[in-house]
C-alpha cells in the first residue's frame, strides 16, 4: 500500500470520504464561531478571576514574609546581633504580608495615596 515515496497510497473512494468529512467538519466549526457557542472544555471566565486572585494574595503574602526574613538576616549579618533582627523583621514581614493581603482583598484601607500610586503619595 505504499507507492514508493513514503506516504500511503489511498484509494480515491477513501480520499473523497476524507474530504466531504473535511468539508462537513469546516461548516460546522463555522457555524459555531458565527453563533458564539463555546465548547463545553473551555473554562467559564468566571473561574479565572478567583483563581487569580486568590494566586496574588499568596504571593503576596510569600513576598512579605521572605523580604522580611531576608531584610532580617542581612542586619544579623551586618550587625553581628543574632537572632534578633531576623526575628523582628519576619514578624514585620509577616504583619505587612497580611497587610497586604487585606489592602488586596479589598478588607483594608489602601495607603494614602490609592492602590495603585507607587509615587509615596506625591502627585
Amino acid at each position: 500500500m505504499d507507492d514508493g515515496d513514503g506516504k500511503p497510497d489511498l484509494s480515491t473512494d477513501r480520499k473523497e470520504g476524507l474530504s466531504s468529512r473535511l468539508r462537513d467538519l469546516d461548516r460546522r466549526l463555522d457555524a459555531r464561531r458565527s453563533t458564539g457557542d463555546k465548547p463545553s472544555s473551555v473554562e467559564k471566565e468566571s473561574e479565572k478571576p478567583g483563581f487569580a486572585l486568590a494566586l496574588r494574595l499568596g504571593a503576596d503574602f510569600v513576598a512579605g514574609v521572605v523580604l522580611g526574613a531576608a531584610l532580617g538576616w542581612g542586619v544579623d549579618r551586618l550587625f553581628g546581633t543574632g537572632p534578633w533582627g531576623l526575628t523582628v523583621f519576619l514578624l514585620l514581614g509577616f504583619a505587612a504580608g497580611i497587610l497586604t493581603v487585606l489592602r488586596s482583598a479589598g478588607l483594608a484601607k489602601p495607603g494614602p495615596a490609592g492602590p495603585d500610586d507607587f509615587t509615596g503619595g506625591k502627585r
